[in-house]
């Protein structure tokens, strides 16, 4: 059947119609710029009066009135659901309640915008430049977030790589560990096998089963007694016990060393302390043994003289200005009938002994003269000099007290040469009086140190009982260092270096 024209223009009209309908209408207006179509410049008049008879102000006044904007569900929450936590990254629902949960979070206000069938109208300009605004930074956000977590799951997939590789070294070099630790297991089960029987066999000749264990002994040994040799020669206990096997090796490293620090020692003593020494081993000889307060002395140092020269009456000089002063100390001289303690200087020179009163020579005793000197076994300061009566001028034997009692007689017995005439006695000593008289000295020990004259008639001198390990703090305390080495040790041990000082021989001392 033919179709009539009016027909297919109605046809016509209706697919044009459908098409339309399917499309989002947008206006375009064309406005001419200037007449001569030259870029880049306007008429004002012409663009004017194009804008007013096109009707573009009246439209801009309608969407002002109305709604100036208006989006699809789908494609404002697709464009704007970063900008609410519970829209981001995915929508669950229906894209109307997402819009919802949007513009509340955004905080539009009710006359802001409507909610339509399929679109969302906003009202005001200024509330979609709002919104814009915040996507651009939201925008700049989302990039730093995505960057984020790309790197995130690159660095988490190179962790893994890495740990895998890791996991995989692990295991081969606790491979390698372990291959190691069974072979040294292995030979330390030999080395204790070949230990054991060594041991079982240590009694025995070198055998091939003990000789590794008894260089082991020996090294073992002389290891632990590097580190464990005695400081000075005076320690006796230090020296570590030898196994059999090293017995006649450590006694000749014990003399060795104990040479060696006899070498050392003899070494570092200056000339002053070489003095020293000497005297002390002088000393030693005489009383060690003897007397009780012998110990106490020990420790304290002597002087080269007690008395300086400006403490000497000029008198006293002139008169012995021939000889030569070597010691001199103060004394306490007790008469010898009434026994009255008068203090006195005694003075000794190269040749002879003075008793000096002030300006006046009491008495001289000549070395040659001298028959000896006795003293108590007690710790007593007291001695009696006993002087030869043939000249008659002598009065007899000298009754002293004397604070230095050890250091005087070691000076004397070394310028008189009488070492042998000094006599440590006990009980009471005998002594002349001029004129062939005689008397004696009662000693004894009581509570506290006197010297009176008792009702026999005799000399009674009374000394405190001293131990040989009390008080060794108070005389220790007043040591002056003068052997370096020395400071700080007991009187034994000073007694113990005298006797090896002593055992010397002339070159070494």
């Amino acid at each position: 059947m033919d179709i009539q024209v009016a027909t297919q223009f109605k046809n016509s009209l209706l697919e044009l119609t459908e098409i339309l309908m399917a499309k989002e209408a947008w206006y375009v207006r064309c406005l001419k710029s200037n007449d001569n179509k030259q870029s880049g410049k306007f008429d004002d008049v012409l663009v004017r009066h194009q804008v007013k008879y096109l009707g573009l102000i009246e439209h801009l006044r309608v969407r002002r009135a109305g709604f100036a904007y208006r989006r699809r569900y789908e494609e404002f929450l697709k464009r704007y659901k970063p900008l609410c936590p519970d829209t981001w990254p995915h929508w669950r629902g229906v894209a109307a309640d997402g819009v919802e949960t949007l513009v509340k979070h955004l905080g539009y206000q009710p006359d802001e915008y409507k909610m339509g069938r399929t679109k969302i109208f906003i009202r005001y300009a200024r509330t979609l430049f709002a919104t814009e605004d915040a996507f651009e930074i939201c925008k700049h956000e989302l990039a730093t977030r995505i960057q984020a977590k790309y790197k995130g799951y690159r660095a988490k997939g190179e962790f893994k790589k890495q740990k895998e590789a890791a996991t995989k070294i692990e295991t081969c070099w606790r491979g390698v560990q372990a291959r190691k630790e069974r072979e040294r297991r292995a030979w330390a089960v030999k080395v204790i096998k070949k230990f054991i029987k060594g041991y079982m066999t240590r009694g025995q000749a070198k055998t091939t089963d003990n000789s590794e264990y008894l260089a082991f002994v020996r090294q073992s040994y002389l290891n632990r007694l590097k580190g464990n040799l005695p400081k000075t020669v005076l320690d006796k206990t230090t020296w570590l016990t030898p196994p059999p096997v090293m017995k006649e090796t450590s006694e000749i490293l014990r003399q060795l060393h104990s040479r060696w620090l006899v070498r050392k020692y003899v070494r570092g003593i200056t000339p002053q302390k070489k003095a020293q020494m000497q005297m002390k081993v002088i000393t030693s000889a005489i009383f060690k043994g003897k007397k009780d307060s012998y110990p106490q002395s020990v420790a304290v140092p002597f002087l080269d003289t007690r008395i300086s020269e400006q403490d000497i009456n000029v008198r006293v000089l002139q008169t012995i200005r021939h000889e030569r002063i070597k010691y001199s100390v103060p004394v306490v001289k007790y008469d010898r009938n009434g026994f009255k303690p008068r203090p006195r200087q005694l003075i000794l020179t190269q040749s002879a002994a003075y008793l000096v009163e002030e300006a006046k020579i009491k008495q001289r005793a000549d070395y040659v003269s001298l028959k000896g000197v006795s003293v108590s076994n007690l710790g007593d300061s007291m001695m009696i000099l006993h002087v030869a009566n043939d000249d008659h001028k002598q009065k007899g034997d000298l009754l002293l007290q004397c604070d230095h009692l050890y250091e005087f007689l070691t000076k004397l017995s070394v310028l008189a040469n009488k070492q042998n005439a000094i006599k440590v006695l006990q009980g009471s000593i005998k002594f002349e009086i001029q004129g062939g008289k005689e008397n004696f000295v009662d000693f004894s020990t009581g509570q506290e140190p006197l010297v009176y004259k008792g009702k026999n008639g005799h000399l009674t001198v009374v000394s405190q009982k001293l131990h040989p390990y009390k008080n060794i703090q108070n005389y220790t305390d007043r040591v002056q260092k003068p052997w370096g080495s020395h400071r700080g040790r007991g009187p034994d041990e000073l007694s113990q270096e005298e006797d090896v000082t002593a055992d010397l021989s002339p070159a070494q001392s």
